[in-house]
């Protein structure tokens, strides 16, 4: 049994919409989406999107308080560090993992005797298509 086939009804759509979607959705966006296939109420979004991010399928943006699929071929665990640089012009956000970044963020915790649960980096700014624009 693959992953995909383990996720419901539900999950399936709120993840199918959001990787179909051009940008990062709000949790509102999607039921708006998926009125038309009996979704009613917000925490029917909710759930599936906290069963998404805890499968490393889907990823939360903190800044923009919205969701969007996992851009990667493997999921990530949820203690994986994963930043995301978002285009504040076109909304384009862009997915990537660095280890150097990692390795420095893991060092001065350690340091610090810092049990990190959880590591997001947002960038902000504009992309190379709205650079050259």
């Amino acid at each position: 049994m693959t992953e995909a086939s383990a996720l419901t009804r539900n999950q399936s759509l709120v993840h199918n919409t959001l990787r179909a979607a051009e940008g990062p959705l709000s949790a509102y966006t999607i039921l708006d989406r998926l009125r038309d296939d009996g979704f009613r109420a917000p925490l029917q979004v909710y759930r599936a999107l906290d069963k998404l991010t805890s499968l490393g399928l889907v990823h939360r943006l903190e800044s923009l308080n919205a969701f969007v699929a996992c851009a990667g071929e493997h999921r990530h665990g949820e203690n994986e560090l994963i930043a995301f640089a978002i285009c504040e012009r076109c909304g384009q956000v862009e997915e990537f993992a660095d280890a150097i970044v990692c390795e420095r963020l893991e060092s001065w915790a350690g340091d610090n005797a810092f049990d990190a649960d959880k590591t997001t980096i947002e960038i902000r700014g504009k992309c190379a298509v709205c650079n050259m624009a």
